[in-house]
């Protein structure tokens, strides 16, 4: 398929009829071909048409990662129906607000899903839905033009409440094409489904293989990522930094990983130890910037990184990236998703001149490399200048024996905020108080250095995560009353 061509209307069907025999999806049990996918995402989407769904209705998957959930996002694409995915780790409560929000035509539920099966509302279970469909093998048709809405994938909400992002599958197939320039990805590669398909990282790789002819492979839910590594032997696949760091850790998975070409690293900000660590291990680190808004990368290493380094890399084809005079990054470009969804009603959440406010500070430097300083909404003022909890924490996880750390603002009467950090040490003695404190002033000075060192043993995290939980933390550091004297770093 030619990289620079416009996307297909069915680009479930175009690809089988590209790479045809190719292997699409491999699992532990089988592997697919683009062929056979393409054939049994149309008998789904037979069924579900022929039911009296719709082009255009919305159909909410909640489940884990399994081969059936894959093959029926494939199929609500050749339906030209718009995938809701949603986060199957939520409460039962919590989904059930996500759905009426939502509205969806009909809700399919598979593996790890907490929902009850309820025919009043629309729901069934994706494994009887795909034994139902094979009987199904209809002529489909057009599912409609690129620019339809594909998806409606729910923001990380690190920040906030999640907001539902609609994408059209032209947003995607533009969000692949420049991924795949930037990190070759074709036939004969594999890239691994290590991310959930909640997320807008995890549902991108399919668009990835869809123009490019490589693999998908989906090993069963809770395998240790050494073990699937060594089953699969991908060459591409996807990490937050806790998995990174826990691959790391495990101190397996080295000899498998020597086949893996990248490592595309993103979600959250990386640690300098992190970074650093991987690159001596050998391991093909690509640092990235992106957002639900935009499909996922919006700027990413042209290469594997030698160590850390403060920006992620330069901006992908297809996206457009430029800063306000208040530092914010704004985002524009044909990955730029239609807006969110409020209602009935799509909120395209732009500026006059078709710009994204992302919410993140930053800087572009002349080489057109982005550095990403920290969240808007995270920043807080101390003696007059502009602090960025993201840049301490940075500096806090390259001091031997931090492992992770959170920095919010306590009140100070004097400063009007100063920093308190929140933080995780290894399992030996990490660093006291003090020498914390006298090496952070090396590193970042005096003003931005914490006034008080919180031990963290288990974090509150985002319900369904691995994402800290910074609103909580913020509420802890705001009602923190600094005593006069200090008995040494207390616990959170």
């Amino acid at each position: 398929m030619d990289p620079l061509s416009a996307p297909p209307n069915d680009p479930v069907a175009a690809a089988a009829s590209l790479y045809r025999d190719a292997p699409l999806l491999r699992t532990p049990d089988a592997v697919l071909s683009f062929e056979a996918c393409s054939q049994a995402a149309g008998r789904i989407a037979s069924m579900l048409l022929a039911r009296g769904l719709e082009k255009g209705d919305r159909v909410a998957v909640v489940s884990t990662g399994t081969p059936e959930s894959v093959l029926l996002l494939l199929a609500l694409l050749r339906a030209g129906m718009v995938a809701a995915p949603l986060n199957h780790r939520l409460p039962e409560a919590r989904l059930r607000q996500m759905l009426e929000a939502l509205r969806p035509a009909l809700t399919l539920t598979g593996e790890g899903s907490p929902l009850e099966m309820d025919a009043a509302a629309e729901t069934e279970d994706i494994v009887r839905l795909m034994a139902e469909s094979r009987g199904f093998d209809h002529a489909l048709p057009d599912p409609g033009p690129a620019d339809r809405p594909a998806t409606l994938i729910h923001t990380s909400a690190s920040t906030g409440p999640a907001k539902a992002a609609v994408h059209s599958l032209e947003n995607h197939w533009y969000n692949a094409l420049g991924s795949n320039l930037n990190i070759p990805f074709g036939r004969g590669d594999t890239w691994l489904l290590s991310l959930p398909l909640f997320h807008v990282g995890g549902y991108a790789p399919i668009f990835r293989a869809l123009a490019s002819g490589g693999a998908l492979a989906l090993d069963r839910q809770g395998t240790p990522l050494p073990h699937t590594l060594e089953r699969f032997l991908p060459t591409h696949l996807s990490l937050v930094p806790t998995q990174l760091y826990r691959l790391i850790e495990s101190g397996r998975g080295q000899e498998e990983a020597k086949g893996i070409r990248a490592i595309l690293l993103g979600g959250s900000a990386a640690s300098t130890r992190l970074v650093d660590e991987a690159a001596r291990k050998g391991l093909p680190v690509y640092l990235s910037y992106g957002s639900t808004e935009m499909g996922s990368q919006i700027a990413t290493t042209p290469g594997p990184v030698r160590g850390a380094r403060e920006d992620s890399g330069q901006v992908l084809r297809w996206r457009e990236l430029r800063r306000a005079p208040d530092g914010e990054l704004l985002v524009r470009g044909r990955c730029l998703f239609s807006g969110y969804l409020r209602g009935e009603e799509v909120d395209p959440c732009r500026d006059a001149r078709g710009w994204f406010h992302t919410g993140d500070m930053g800087r572009i430097l002349e080489d057109g490399s982005v550095v990403v300083e920290g969240r808007k909404d995270g920043m807080f003022i101390s003696g007059g200048e502009n602090i960025h909890p993201e840049e301490i924490e940075r500096e806090l996880t390259a001091v031997e024996g931090v492992r992770a750390a959170v920095v919010a603002p306590i009140p100070d009467p004097e400063y009007g905020e100063r920093a308190a950090a929140f933080i995780e040490t290894s399992p030996a003695e990490g660093p006291d108080e003090e020498t914390l404190r006298t090496g952070m002033q090396r590193r970042v000075g005096r003003l931005k250095t914490p006034v008080v060192f919180f031990r963290v043993c288990q974090w509150a995290t985002l319900p369904g995560s691995e994402k800290i939980d910074r609103a909580w933390y913020r509420q802890l550091a705001r009602e923190y009353r600094r005593p006069e004297s200090s008995g040494g770093p207390p616990c959170a």
